[in-house]
This record gives C-alpha cells, sequence and structure tokens, in this order.
C-alpha cells in the first residue's frame, strides 16, 4: 500500500552531505544557559544605562556596575558593551522600569536554573528595586 522510505531522516546522526554529523561544535546545558544568562543581565544593563541617563541616582550606578561585573564574568573577563542613552528627556521612567523588571525576572529565572546564587540575588534585588518604583506612591514622590 505504502513504499518504503529510501531516504535517511533529516535528523537521524548519519553523516550527510556536508559531512559528519559531528563536526559542527556542540555546547553543554551549562554552556547554553551561561550563554542565555549573559544576554539577559547584558540587556537589563543595558535599561539600567538608560535609567541612569533619565534618573541618575546612587542605586542605579552602583547596580550597573555589579550587572557589568556579572556579565564579564560570564564573558569570561570580556567588558560588556554599555550603551549610551542618545536623548534621556524623551524617555518614560515608568516604561523604562517595567522594562527593566521584565528583565530582571528573566535572568532570575535563568539564573536559578544554572543554580548561580550570586546572579540571582543581584537579579532578585534589581526585581524589587524596579517593582517598588513602579508603585504609583513611588513614582508620585519623585
Amino acid at each position: 500500500m505504502y513504499e518504503p522510505i529510501r531516504t535517511p531522516s533529516v535528523h537521524s546522526s548519519r553523516p550527510t552531505m556536508a559531512g559528519a554529523a559531528s563536526d559542527f561544535p556542540h555546547r553543554s546545558r551549562e554552556e547554553e544557559l551561561d550563554i542565555q544568562l549573559a544576554g539577559h543581565l547584558a540587556a537589563l544593563l543595558a535599561a539600567t544605562d538608560e535609567l541612569r541617563a533619565v534618573a541618575p541616582s546612587a542605586d542605579l550606578d552602583t547596580a550597573a556596575e555589579r550587572l557589568a561585573g556579572q556579565v564579564s564574568r560570564l564573558h569570561r573577563g570580556r567588558t560588556p558593551v554599555r550603551a549610551s542613552a542618545p536623548d534621556a528627556g524623551t524617555r518614560d521612567l515608568t516604561a523604562l522600569h517595567r522594562r527593566a523588571l521584565a528583565l530582571a525576572g528573566r535572568a532570575l529565572v535563568v539564573a536559578a536554573s544554572r543554580a548561580d546564587t550570586a546572579a540571582a540575588i543581584l537579579a532578585a534585588e534589581r526585581m524589587d528595586a524596579h517593582a517598588e518604583a513602579t508603585e504609583p506612591r513611588a513614582l508620585a514622590s519623585r
């Protein structure tokens, strides 16, 4: 009734035209989580730098330095690229804090799955700070 399949599956580990299946690099789960955590922390650092441009504070300066240290550690000593916010006056402070809160949450989830205590603590602290900053009474006092 059906004709048998004569070609090998694209999902098999047999050699392909491009070479053996082992010709491409493989990363461990830990390496993938390192890369993902570094990306989330780098995005949080960029959001923190934007917030620093809009509303400078010692807390944000300290957080930015700690985030840069964590990103550098995860990138094996490479210094993270720091963004400079172009026009600080046109940014919505509440929206920046909400974005930073979401990024810190993502970093916390990955840090927890990776069992990286230092990054998890930093992400949780940043979540608390940004959650507090988005509360209506905190914004009214600014």
